[in-house]
């Protein structure tokens, strides 16, 4: 041999990417395989070649009979013939493999021979051939194994090759595929030939035709991978994804949190007018994506999981990740979503066991049994005139927050608030002018001078009342405005003097009766 072969072998390690170490070594395996061709070999032989000069040495091992089992790589047994049991022929055994680190042991123990061939015949040659192309292959398995072993989960963009019912072949790059199984396709997707896409690397694994590489459009990681492509903060570590609930094809939900003050997380990922989740939407071919805020708050964070449709309340049970949503009865169907799809997709993003009810549904529920639970909340136990509870907060030790319609409740065996609270609280004065025009409504009208004289002279001589008519203006027109639908000449009129009385004689009275 001379330098060319070295200089070509080094060349071969820079275009293949492969150590030139492993190549001399498969060079010394192919001698030695065309050493075994030659007729006279010796059993055990080993080559070197001298890794400057490129000169080759055949060393003939002359090893004891004692030390053979010791120093073998296979079993005695291996090496003998055996019968082939579909043709019945004898099969010569293989060549015995010895094992170097125990030939190291012995090495002292054993004798070498110089038995270097003058000249390889065409066989020999075309045997070192096949050899040495066969390590340069193995090499290459083993470097794309080691390459991708370690990039599971990672996106990766592949040019579609071939497709058919089982699977989907794609190049990753040049001799390097990948397999995208029907189980990771998403429904509804065609791949056609030269079709860009994207993927996740799902499973990679070695076997004898090389390393195996299953790629997935169906994983979660999916988008995690494409939004931390098309977002900035999240590849800088300023917004982290925390979780991704997903029906491919068809619907996500994915839980985003900011690290940094001032930095928008539902924002960012939306981006200006939108450009980049639509970039992720189109990439995924339409599929809908809802960006969530995450809320260390169970009860805020399933409410805004629940998102389009608006929840009214939420009520959580931390001992079984139980969560009772209200909602608007006119939100129920939108929260529930098409099969069940919203409220699927927020329970798996939250971990949490999503109950949804209408507000009706569960009013005539809590007037009924009460919900005990509830009340552990803080939240006041009192339930209004439409049939809803009090949104307001109980206070320390009682079931009813600080009103005090809401208080005298707990004298009573109901929590349903009457309907006469808020007639007392805005016409206290009703029941006094009620039977003015129940027992002066029925005289004629002649009888209406009779109080105008009496309370003409009371502002002449007594003039210090004046404030005191003052208060009685408000429950006056409200007398004069349900008078004015029956019959009520005379407190009209009479609402006119004390008008008089309070201004003074004069033109105010004229005006007051036109």
């Amino acid at each position: 041999m001379s330098k060319e072969i070295v200089e070509a072998v080094r060349g071969l390690a820079a275009e293949k990417n492969i150590s030139s170490e492993k190549l001399m070594e498969a060079l010394e395996d192919a001698l030695l395989s065309a050493y075994k061709k030659t007729p006279g070999s010796a059993r055990f032989a080993r080559v070197e070649i001298d890794r400057d000069s490129g000169d080759f040495i055949v060393w003939e091992l002359k090893i004891p009979p004692e030390l053979e089992e010791k120093v073998l790589a296979s079993s005695p047994e291996d090496l003998e013939p055996t019968v082939d049991p579909e043709t019945g022929e004898m099969r010569e055994p293989p060549e015995p493999e010895l094992d170097l680190e125990k030939l190291a042991e012995y090495e002292d123990q054993i004798e070498t021979e110089d038995v270097t061939p003058h000249d390889f015949g065409r066989i020999a040659a075309q045997t070192a051939k096949q050899v040495i192309l066969q390590r340069i292959r193995e090499a290459e398995r083993d470097m794309m194994f080691e390459e991708y072993r370690d990039r599971v989960g990672e996106l990766i963009t592949g040019i579609v090759q071939q497709s058919d019912s089982r699977y989907t072949l794609v190049q990753l790059r040049e001799r390097v595929e990948a397999l995208l199984p029907k189980s990771e396709q998403v429904d509804g997707e065609r791949y056609d030939h030269s079709q860009r896409i994207k993927a996740v690397i799902k499973d990679v694994s070695n076997s004898t035709k090389g390393p195996s590489i299953i790629v997935s459009r169906r994983d979660p990681e999916l988008i995690k991978q494409l939004f931390e492509l098309e977002v900035p903060e999240i590849a800088d570590g300023l917004v982290e994804i925390t979780g991704v609930a997903r029906e491919p094809g068809y619907r996500s939900k994915i839980a985003v949190v900011s690290h940094v003050d001032g930095v928008d997380p539902v924002g960012a990922c939306v981006g200006p007018r939108g450009s980049r989740v639509r970039m992720v939407v189109s990439e995924l071919r339409g599929e809908k994506i809802d960006i969530i805020p995450y809320n260390d708050e169970p009860a805020r964070f399933v409410a805004k999981a629940l998102s389009p449709a608006r929840v009214r309340e939420v009520l959580v049970d931390d001992a079984g990740k139980q969560a009772t949503v209200i909602v608007p009865d006119d939100q129920l169907s939108l929260a529930i979503g098409r099969e069940g799809q919203n409220a699927r997709l927020a329970a798996r993003l939250t971990g949490w066991r999503i109950d949804i009810r209408s507000e009706t549904e569960f009013a005539a529920e809590e007037a009924e049994h009460g919900y005990e639970e509830e009340e552990v909340q803080g939240r006041c136990a009192a339930i209004l005139a439409n049939g809803r509870r009090c949104p307001n907060a109980a206070l320390p030790g009682s079931r009813y927050c600080g009103l005090p319609a809401h208080q005298a409740l707990a004298e009573k065996d109901t929590d349903q608030v009457g309907a006469s609270e808020p007639e007392g609280n805005g016409t206290a004065p009703e029941p006094e002018a009620a039977p003015e025009p129940d027992s002066d409504g029925t005289p004629e009208p002649d009888a209406a001078p009779e109080p105008v004289a009496e309370s003409v002279p009371e502002p002449e001589a007594e003039p210090e009342p004046e404030p005191e008519p003052e208060p009685e203006p408000a429950p006056e027109p409200a007398a004069a405005e349900s008078q004015e639908a029956g019959e009520a000449g005379r407190l009209s009129e009479a609402g006119s003097e004390a008008t008089v009385s309070d201004r003074g004689p004069g033109g105010p009275a004229e005006d007051s009766s036109t």
